[in-house]
């Protein structure tokens, strides 16, 4: 495996960039990719428009077979929470159904699927998972709670808050089981895991994005779908390939700037030629690990309750109690541990509880991660007596 090189990615030296699981980095070569290819969108634009299906479909083919599925259950969408709405706004719920979720839902689908159930009169459920919860734990939690009236699941694979892999295959079997649907949001699992569709086992519909791990440009994700409810899906606007099947009809957006989805099988190949795939995924679990057990020693952190399920490359330390208890103030202590140590990282919550939700990339060392631990008390004894004043 290559050594990771600052070179391959245009950041900020000047800063430590920690936070990849909420924007990701788009490396160099895949950015000059990009910009060549909307300068030739420039300079002929017919010649773009009329060419552009074409070359969407060619890649979706190369995306899809990343993703290990054929291209025929692959569109590309803006991004996972597009892919939720699509699904949700062409799914019909009966009315006085029943949708589950769980307390780790990523806040912009849980207000998506509240809107299309609220829409249809159906009611949502949302089930309490512990963050110490065994894949088989998390399974009896939904195995109790699945009835007659549930009509879809939607279920993280890895969750954005909490950083939790989920047992989806086995979900996805007690769904079935159980007469309803599962759309499973992979937003976190392109490039984290080697085959996150396949071990979404039988989902109905999948939704990943490929500006986070895979570090395609922003505003790339991939919506799977198979059987024949991939046929009800539609793109959240019509356009000129409505009367195309599931999913060329996805191929054709007018005259939006569809150069990120042009551009990301560059990105997929950048990572497999100068790391290779699995070697990255390792460095970055390992990487994840280490700097868990760093930063849980500089603050004297108990990690039992953050240990089950944990994803690769994304891990959870948890704050002092009272510390970014709620959405607001963990976005007032992530502002003033930048500005104060230098470092971006990602500072979450969850039921009354903060956390550092530590994200690792090939851009990211070790020494990144004892510099955080190095300054992180500091600012957090700050932050307490200011929130004590």
């Amino acid at each position: 495996m290559t050594t990771p090189s600052s070179s391959h990615w245009t950041l900020d030296p000047s800063v430590v960039h920690l936070n990849h699981g909420s924007f990701g980095a788009v490396p160099r070569t895949v950015q000059e990719v990009q910009r060549a290819l909307r300068e030739e969108m420039e300079t002929n634009p017919d010649a773009w428009f009329r060419e552009l299906p074409e070359r969407v479909g060619q890649a979706r083919a190369a995306v899809a077979r990343f993703l290990r599925v054929p291209a025929e259950h692959t569109a590309l969408v803006p991004n996972a929470s597009a892919g939720v709405s699509t699904v949700l706004g062409c799914l019909p719920l009966p009315p006085g159904g029943e949708v589950l979720l769980t307390d780790h839902t990523y806040g912009a689908v849980a207000m998506g699927t509240a809107r299309a159930a609220e829409r249809a009169g159906a009611r949502v459920r949302t089930l309490h998972i512990p963050l110490e919860a065994t894949a088989e734990e998390i399974a009896a939690v939904f195995a109790g709670a699945l009835s007659e009236a549930t009509a879809l699941v939607v279920v993280d694979q890895i969750s954005s808050a909490t950083a939790r892999l989920f047992p989806v295959a086995e979900i996805a079997r007690l769904t079935h089981a159980a007469g309803a649907k599962l759309l499973v949001d992979g937003a976190h699992a392109p490039g984290m895991l080697a085959d996150p569709v396949g071990l979404a086992g039988a989902a109905d519909f999948w939704v990943g994005n490929l500006h986070k791990w895979c570090c395609a440009p922003r505003g790339t994700a991939a919506l799977v779908a198979r059987g024949p409810d991939a046929q009800d899906l539609w793109p959240l606007t019509d356009s000129w390939g409505a009367p195309d099947p599931f999913p060329r009809r996805f191929d054709v957006q007018g005259t939006l700037d569809l150069t990120a989805w042009l551009a990301a099988p560059r990105s997929l190949e950048f990572i497999e030629e100068t790391y290779g795939w699995d070697a990255a995924r390792a460095r970055m679990a390992k990487l994840a690990e280490v700097a868990q057990g760093l930063l849980a020693d500089a603050l004297g952190a108990d990690l039992t309750a953050v240990g089950g399920s944990e994803a690769p490359a994304m891990r959870l330390i948890p704050l002092p109690a009272g510390l970014a208890a709620d959405h607001e103030s963990s976005h007032v202590l992530q502002r003033r541990i930048a500005a104060d140590t230098g470092v971006e990282t990602a500072i979450t919550s969850w039921d009354g509880r903060g956390f550092l939700r530590l994200s690792a990339h090939l851009y990211n060392t070790v020494s990144d991660y004892e510099r955080l631990a190095e300054h992180l008390p500091g600012v957090l004894r700050a932050q307490e007596a200011s929130d004590g004043s």
